[in-house]
């Protein structure tokens, strides 16, 4: 077992990471590249140790699972150092002087994002790697120019470590300034780190209780700090009778493997089904749950949290078990509970949380102001689905205001589990989803998390930073003058 960080080590930290801040905000946008390359390279030269590494600690399957969330992470690294090569993340602005502007002179003024200083990151347990010490989170704060604090999850503590020690080292290598990234485990240290006057943000993946806990503690300090937490999400599924009618069967079928793909424990798993009243799959549900394997939870923490959820739905009045969840050596099969529209309605708050684990709640709706009330009770989430057909698009449009309301990303005819890392990903939510709903954890657009504005106003060009002097050295895409000049760091591409 892993012993806590202890409070001198954790000091050692802090200190580097602060002594690291102004060096790593002075690097240009091609030397962060070179560093997130430099540790997708080591990370992927290391495949089969650390997934080995993994699939011990966790119980996750190496192959596709492991492996495939391993070369999602190196991935997103890679696309992180080329936004930095694109270089329109620090959204670098020029205003000049203009003695003829509408509403007065207007003296010479430009802005850039820069770093926030040192970022602590708390690591997921149910994303090893994506999640994790070289995840989503570090990459975006490496990429702005943000030194890493790494409190490593409980659930993978050695993998933890070894991730670790190539981040750093392929970090340094590559010319990042020594205190740039560490990993410190223990619960309260990171309550400690959290509160530390050096640490500048936070970033978070877990439940609602325990972010909820340190977004309280981040927004208390006597200079709070963003806090970035991802918390929980129920990600609702509605299907009309459109669909129903046209392809119930294989929606009820890609339903299942949906909120049972790896034992229910992703943050996108669709929590609820609404189905029109009478849809007549209630067979073709309890065949395709009942044909599910057994499936390790990733802790015995996870596992008794599940049970004690599911425990809790099942005993809501009006909830009826279409499969009950097993658990035995192997792990739990999954349950399918089912409930009224009405019922739903009367039932409260304990019928709408998030159960982490493979169970899921069929909602039957009585007609489409039924589904419309329904919707507008529900907590917000990551994820919205609509399984419907065009021909019914005044049903739609009914259902979207309800669903645009609650959840930042809405998927038409197709799952949620699995979030693709692009530029116009959104992975995040109103609260309980996320704290932050103006901003997302996967994506490129993440990295605008770590940044903060700053604006020059009538500096001579010689003191201004390299990416808002005249002469432009970084070669940045800018906007001057109200225009758009679109040069790409370090290419001289122009649109």
């Amino acid at each position: 077992m892993t012993q806590d960080t202890d409070s001198a080590t954790l000091e050692r930290v802090l200190t580097g990471a602060a002594a690291a801040a102004r060096p790593a905000a002075a690097s240009t946008p091609a030397e962060r590249a070179a560093w997130l390359t430099a540790v997708a390279d080591a990370l992927d030269d290391a495949t089969g140790e650390l997934v080995a590494l993994a699939a011990a600690e966790t119980h996750l399957p190496s192959a596709p699972r492991l492996t495939g969330e391993l070369a999602r992470t190196t991935f997103q690294l890679r696309l992180f150092a080329g936004e930095l090569d694109d270089g329109h993340v620090l959204g670098a602005t020029i205003d000049h002087a203009d003695a003829a502007w509408p509403m007065g002179p207007r003296p010479d003024i430009r802005r850039l994002l820069v770093p926030i200083g040192p970022v602590l990151v708390f690591a997921a347990g149910n994303f090893p790697f994506a999640f994790s010490v070289a995840g989503g989170d570090t990459a975006s704060a490496l990429a702005a120019g943000c030194p890493v604090v790494l409190k490593a999850h409980p659930g993978h503590p050695r993998l933890s470590d070894r991730t670790g020690s190539l981040v750093y080292e392929a970090l340094v290598a590559a010319g990042a300034p020594e205190g740039i990234f560490a990993v410190v485990h223990g619960v309260d240290v990171g309550v400690t780190a959290l509160r530390d006057e050096r640490i500048a943000a936070a970033s978070f993946t877990g439940s609602v209780p325990g972010g909820r806990a340190l977004f309280d503690i981040a927004n208390s300090r006597p200079y709070p700090i963003p806090f970035y937490g991802e918390l929980g999400s129920v990600n609702p599924v509605v299907v009309t009778p459109g669909a129903l009618a046209a392809r119930g069967e294989a929606v009820a079928k890609a339903y299942v493997g949906s909120f049972t793909l790896g034992a229910g424990q992703f943050c996108t798993k669709p929590g609820l089904l609404f189905l029109p009243e009478g849809h007549g799959l209630d067979g073709t549900l309890k065949a395709a749950v009942s044909a599910v394997a057994a499936q390790p939870m990733l802790n015995e923490r996870v596992a008794e949290g599940y049970t004690r959820v599911l425990s809790g739905i099942r005993a809501v009045p009006g909830v009826e078990t279409l499969v009950e969840s097993v658990q035995d050596g192997r792990g739990c099969t999954p349950a399918l509970l089912s409930i009224s529209g009405k019922q739903f309605l009367a039932a409260g708050e304990e019928v709408r949380q998030e159960c982490f684990g493979p169970a899921s709640l069929v909602v039957s709706y009585a007609d489409p102001a039924e589904l419309v009330r329904l919707l507008d009770v529900l907590e917000p989430g990551l994820t919205a689905t609509v399984q419907g057909e065009e021909s019914e698009a005044e049903l739609v449009r009914s259902v979207l205001p309800p669903l645009v309301g609650r959840a930042g990303r809405l998927l038409w005819n197709e799952w949620p589990t699995g979030v693709t890392v692009s530029w116009a990903q959104q992975h995040g939510g109103p609260y309980p989803a996320t704290t932050a709903p103006t901003s997302t954890s996967v994506g490129t657009a993440a990295v605008g998390r770590f940044l903060r504005p700053v604006a020059w106003q009538g500096f001579p060009d010689a003191l201004l930073p390299d990416a808002l002097r005249d002469d432009n050295p970084w070669q940045l895409p800018r906007r001057t003058d109200g225009r758009r000049q679109g040069l790409s760091c370090g290419s001289g591409r122009t649109e």
